[in-house]
């Protein structure tokens, strides 16, 4: 399998996908191809055998062949012409903005080439917290409380102390902040509203535990990772993340009864099918009281979360050959429109 991995773009996590990228290499051995996004969105072959993170903060990557988007795929331009990059699949490895909100998605289905990531409207949902909280109430998956907050009308905050506030369009825990008490807020706010007009309050439960599975669907079946109970303190801060996304070794299991364990799987089906099929995501739950609650979804997890598969190859190879077919659109004949003009003699 020829794989191409797509990373970078114009995102507050545009670091954080140059880390999984560079991850990843650690631990596929099939033929991978690297295609870098930059802050300007143009496109460049990176030399697989040369991918370093100083490459792209020296802008050294600028030197490397460029690339552009055609039907079918990947194209350079060579001396007379142009040719297309030789690759099977894209892997879909941009986290944030231009990755997870469904620009990249839309692209690739555009100009129909295969992808492993989120399709739009999957990607619409789970980019956006209220939307993810809505999704999973409607498909029967507990939801912590919360509020909507709005920078230009904010309202009353209803939720007691202590609370969580985040930004609603953003990961990696960028703009998150635990509040105590009534001191704490207007400076959690400003925080939050710097990276998005729009907020989301939750309550902050101490000791809460929390766990995260990965999987994806295939030919085969459901496909999942070990169920995680991260080490963490009060939450994974954004630098706990940008060494969490590079992480290639494989993680200890969480202990958990049976019934919890199937309680979280049931949950992550219910999350996944149909409307994240082609993708590997990654879901965080809480427990409590014996009852799962969804935390987020990861459409596109930190270094695709390969860290918590026995085999991440081959979960890889198994959903690349198992990406969600687009209707085929029958010959355009125009018809109605030969019939008007029949209709009206010309």
């Amino acid at each position: 399998m020829k794989l191409a991995i797509i990373f970078g773009a114009r995102s507050f996590e545009h670091e954080i996908s140059i880390v999984s990228a560079i991850a990843l290499k650690k631990v596929l051995q099939c033929e991978l191809t690297y295609i870098f996004c930059d802050n300007e969105r143009n496109f460049y072959l990176i030399p697989t055998d040369q991918i370093t993170s100083k490459r792209f903060s020296s802008g050294e990557y600028k030197k490397d062949k460029s690339l552009y988007l055609k039907n079918g795929g990947f194209f350079y331009k060579k001396m007379i012409g142009e040719e297309l990059l030789n690759i099977d699949c894209v892997l879909n490895l941009i986290h944030g903005a231009d990755g997870e909100d469904g620009k990249m998605s839309a692209l690739f289905d555009f100009f129909g080439i295969p992808y492993i990531g989120p399709r739009l409207e999957a990607s619409c949902i789970s980019y956006n917290k209220l939307f993810t909280k809505l999704f999973a109430k409607e498909v029967g998956v507990n939801t912590l409380s919360y509020q909507l907050l709005l920078k230009e009308s904010p309202e009353p905050i209803m939720i007691d102390f202590p609370m969580i506030i985040k930004p609603l369009r953003l990961g990696s825990s960028i703009g998150i902040s635990i509040v105590k008490d009534k001191s704490e807020l207007s400076y959690a706010l400003d925080v939050a509203f710097e990276f998005d007009n729009a907020v989301l309050v939750e309550p902050f439960i101490k000791g809460i535990k929390e766990y995260n599975l990965a999987g994806a669907y295939s030919k085969e079946g459901f496909l999942f990772s070990i169920i995680e109970e991260p080490h963490k303190e009060e939450f994974l801060d954004f630098d706990k993340k940008y060494l969490d996304f590079s992480r290639t070794k494989r993680v200890n299991e969480a202990i958990l009864p049976l019934a919890i364990q199937e309680n979280i799987k049931n949950a992550f089906v219910k999350l996944y099918n149909p409307l994240f099929q082609g993708a590997l995501i990654r879901c965080d739950f809480f427990v409590l009281d014996e009852c799962v609650y969804l935390n987020e979804i990861n459409p596109i997890p930190g270094s695709m979360a390969n860290y918590l598969f026995d085999d991440f190859e081959k979960v890889i190879r198994s959903l690349s050959t198992s990406l969600p077919k687009s209707v085929e659109m029958p010959e355009q004949h125009y018809r109605y429109i030969h019939s008007i003009q029949s209709a009206k003699g010309k």
